[in-house]
């Protein structure tokens, strides 16, 4: 019996410690500041009065229309984010439709603050992630049909490339209001200012030259 009080001791701590954290963050960067009239809101959007809220508030009508894929990638992303869609606000959850043209590639990615289902609407994709190196970089992949289901942890680099003849597009479901995204060449050969060329010959195990070209072209943003 006198381990009892010990017990419910080491439950009321972990108890504690399970409703004592910070929340995960819903924007990419968040500098802290004194003065409160130079500060916006984070983690969330201000919230509409409950009582003038109505259906239309919750409705969505931006997957109506096929993407435009006439770009390099041959791809395009219509997000359905809090940021497009103000009813996702504190709860969790986003989407996106994916249009692809015969040969169309969502490049390598990442969401930073959610995991991602995705759902083949039409065509044949070629999808995969990577794992971290705790995991030794493991390529998960997989070819989609119609009908097959897909999930891509949270923030692991991953992708889709339509291997048909044919148009596909998919329907992804993701765990964050605002989960972000990270594009992988457009994050290292995009950046403005560009990232040191010492520093990308090094990493990447090439010349200057391929990295000067790399750091010249232009990084379309399908999302």
């Amino acid at each position: 019996m006198k381990s009892f009080p010990v017990s419910l001791l080491i439950l009321a701590l972990a108890t504690a410690t399970a409703f004592a954290y910070d929340p995960s963050p819903l924007q990419d960067i968040c500098v802290a500041i004194n003065d409160p009239k130079s500060a916006v809101f984070v983690n969330g959007e201000f919230c509409k009065d409950p009582k003038q809220a109505n259906a239309d508030d919750f409705t969505f009508m931006g997957f109506r229309k096929p993407g435009n894929t006439a770009n390099p990638l041959g791809s395009k992303v219509t997000p359905a984010t809090v940021n497009e869609f103000p009813g996702l606000n504190t709860l969790g959850i986003s989407a996106a439709r994916i249009d692809f043209a015969p040969g169309g590639l969502n490049p390598p990615h990442t969401h930073p603050r959610g995991t991602e289902v995705l759902v083949v609407i039409e065509g044949t994709l070629l999808v995969g992630f990577v794992t971290s190196n705790q995991l030794n970089n493991t390529l998960f992949t997989k070819v989609l049909y119609k009908g097959d289901v897909f999930v891509f942890p949270i923030g692991l680099i991953h992708f889709q490339l339509n291997t048909g003849k044919t148009p596909a597009l998919a329907f992804a479901g993701l765990s964050s209001q605002n989960p972000g995204v990270i594009t992988i060449a457009n994050s290292v050969f995009g950046t403005k200012p560009p990232i040191s060329a010492d520093v990308l010959t090094k990493a990447f195990q090439v010349d200057k030259k391929t990295v000067d070209y790399l750091q010249a072209q232009f990084w379309y943003d399908n999302n």
